[in-house]
């Protein structure tokens, strides 16, 4: 990428062409201050289970607002989502490589109870760089543009992962046996595979809008 500055939404645990847009440019922006689009990775990841794709979904509140701003998502904890997630990371990655060796790391995701969604991914920002070995500083819009300015390499697209149509070289993934290489899901699925190595790959892919 030439631009200077990646223009992108912060999301639970992000996808694949996420990092791999995020390691390749220099400067991180995170965008709040749009309206928050129900379906997207703003709130859900995908994982691979032994059934195959598996989605894990965070519920949040329903505001009676017609347009709610990203940063006003607040968390719905009227069942144990934090729980369902985690036996569900479990069940599907505990036998791969790098499991054991990020678990007490990722594990205060579902443990703390964040009121908004925005500080959740957040905080998962900041404990997956330092599992990547990585540093992605990154500043926050305090307004929403539509268009953005010369410079800015916009990626917003890519919160939306049913048109996020990036094709990424295979690794080794835990039921690849079975159903085959999955491509572009959660970081966690690279991270749990690849460990630190994963940074390698991402630095290699190719990303396209």
């Amino acid at each position: 990428m030439e631009q200077n500055k990646l223009l992108i939404h912060p999301s639970y645990f992000p996808s694949i062409s996420h990092f791999v847009a995020m390691v390749q440019t220099p400067e991180l922006i995170y965008e709040v201050d749009d309206n928050f689009q129900k379906q997207t990775n703003r709130n859900r990841m995908y994982i691979y289970s032994a059934n195959g794709l598996q989605l894990l979904n965070i519920p949040i509140k329903h505001s009676k607002e017609a347009h709610q701003k990203y940063r006003d998502v607040k968390i719905e904890y009227a069942f144990d989502w934090q729980k369902q997630h985690f036996k569900s990371l479990e069940a599907a990655y505990r036998t791969s490589p790098y499991f054991e060796f990020f678990e007490d790391d990722i594990r205060p995701v579902f443990e703390k109870k964040h009121d908004f969604l925005l500080d959740l991914n957040l905080q998962i920002h900041e404990i997956l760089i330092e599992c990547l070995g990585i540093e992605l500083p990154y500043s926050k819009t305090t307004e929403y543009f539509k268009e953005v300015e010369e410079g800015i390499f916009d990626a917003r697209g890519l919160i939306n992962g049913k048109k996020d149509k990036n094709k990424f070289k295979s690794y080794p993934q835990v039921f690849d046996k079975k159903h085959g290489f999955i491509n572009n899901l959660s970081i966690l699925d690279l991270l749990f595979n690849e460990g630190r190595y994963g940074v390698d790959y991402l630095k290699k892919q190719a990303l396209v809008l």
